[in-house]
């Protein structure tokens, strides 16, 4: 065997020996899918479930893009606050001479290193206020989590609703084409006049039209939710797999709102913002230390000196008056917030609870009707072929029972609507 054909035969080898590898890791990837995932999920029905439009649309927004810079800005206060001195320390240089004036030969030489020095509490009131930015920075980012979520939620349902209507009237053009077809056949055979044809056949135009309207509403709903993720969902799939499941009220407790975390975090970073103002009623003390060098005239040997000092500023006015004013008025004012906020949302979720309850009622009546208009629907059906019943009586039992179909549908899809706008105000993310 020439090296050439040794060569072209462990190639061989090595790619056989890689797709087996592929193999065996892909079977054991869908064995591991098969035991974790849920039997019926969002994305099975469709390539973009509401979780996936949320995730995708909040990576798009400048919060998520700018949340890990600021979480790095947070971590270097933290740093900061934890250093030896407020400031970086300042290096000294003069140098002094005679030599533009009586020219003896005197000069001086001075090297000294100036050490700022925290006040009595700054450093640890520095500390608690980068704590505080750094949670309030999470908060921050949820809360924004929750307002993007709000968003999808409410395209995400629009293109429910939009859906469903498109399935309704593209039903009721089937049910329709086939009632034409029948008069038309009995038309041609002299059993119907061409007047109930015509009318017939007017029905079917009307149910056209209203596919093609219901089918424009779909494409805005659907452009719309392609705008915020960045993905349009599939055209089907059942709007029951979509839902979100309901919440556990039990779970998500009234201060754990995002809302309230935020206005939470907000008021701890003012309070600690006002602490750190009542300590720096002035600038920063210094610790000075220089080295000496100096001569009177020529001949003479220089003198070596240490110098040793402390530079206090004056501190108080109107100045740290006005910081520690505007502190203390930014506490007080997110604290009134919070309060609102509290107020108002322990009222949305109460309405949004109430919602939820009046649409599963809405729901069992519509499906209880939609049960009626089939059983009739099928009723005359039946009368309409023996000839029992006329045409236009026929045609209202058919709009009767599309309109009730689609009343359950959108009822349904209304009840998820609601479900999902109840985990908006306990300030839980779509699932």
């Amino acid at each position: 065997m020439t090296p050439r054909t040794r060569t072209q035969a462990w190639l061989l080898r090595a790619s056989v020996a890689a797709a087996m590898a592929a193999c065996s890791l892909a079977t054991q990837a869908q064995a591991a899918t098969a035991t974790t995932a849920p039997p019926v999920t969002a994305s099975a029905t469709s390539p973009l479930s509401l979780r996936q439009a949320f995730d995708a649309a909040w990576a798009r927004q400048p919060e998520a893009m700018a949340l890990q810079a600021r979480r790095d800005a947070a971590r270097a206060q933290q740093s900061a606050a934890k250093a030896w001195t407020p400031e970086p320390a300042a290096l000294e240089l003069s140098n002094k001479t005679d030599r533009l004036g009586s020219n003896q030969g005197a000069r001086e030489f001075e090297v000294g290193v100036a050490v700022p020095l925290w006040l009595p509490g700054e450093r640890s009131s520095s500390a608690a206020l980068a704590d505080a930015e750094g949670a309030a920075i999470e908060s921050r980012a949820t809360a924004a989590q929750l307002r993007v979520a709000a968003t999808v939620r409410d395209a995400w349902w629009q293109w429910q609703r939009a859906r469903i209507e498109v399935g309704a009237a593209r039903d009721q053009l089937e049910n329709t084409r086939l009632i034409a077809s029948d008069v038309a056949r009995r038309a041609k055979a002299g059993d119907l006049a061409r007047a109930d044809q015509h009318q017939a056949d007017g029905a079917v135009a009307s149910a056209e039209a209203s596919v093609a309207q219901a089918e424009a509403g779909l494409a805005a709903a659907r452009q719309h939710v392609r705008a915020l993720a960045g993905a349009a969902p599939a055209s089907s799939g059942a709007g029951d797999a979509l839902a979100e499941p309901a919440p556990d009220t039990a779970a998500a407790e009234l201060e754990s709102h995002a809302a309230l975390q935020e206005l939470k975090a907000r008021a701890a970073v003012a309070e600690k913002t006002a602490a750190l103002a009542a300590t720096q009623s002035r600038a920063n003390p210094e610790l000075i230390l220089a080295t000496t060098s100096d001569r009177g005239t020529y001949g003479e040997a220089s003198r070596q000196t240490i110098t040793l000092a402390v530079r206090i500023p004056f501190g108080g006015g109107p100045r740290f008056e006005a910081r520690s004013a505007n502190a203390r008025a930014e506490s007080t004012e997110i604290q009134a917030q919070l309060a609102l906020e509290r107020e108002r949302l322990t009222a949305e979720r109460d309405a949004a609870r109430v919602r939820v309850e009046a649409s599963r009622t809405q729901l069992a009546a519509a499906e209880r009707r939609a049960q009626l208009a089939r059983e009739s629907r099928g009723f005359f059906d039946k009368s309409f072929r023996l000839g029992e019943t006329d045409l236009p009586t026929r045609l209202r039992i058919e709009a009767e029972a599309a309109e009730a179909d689609r009343q359950a549908a959108r009822t349904r899809i209304e009840l998820s609507a609601a479900i999902s706008a109840w985990r908006q105000a306990l300030g839980l993310l779509p699932q």
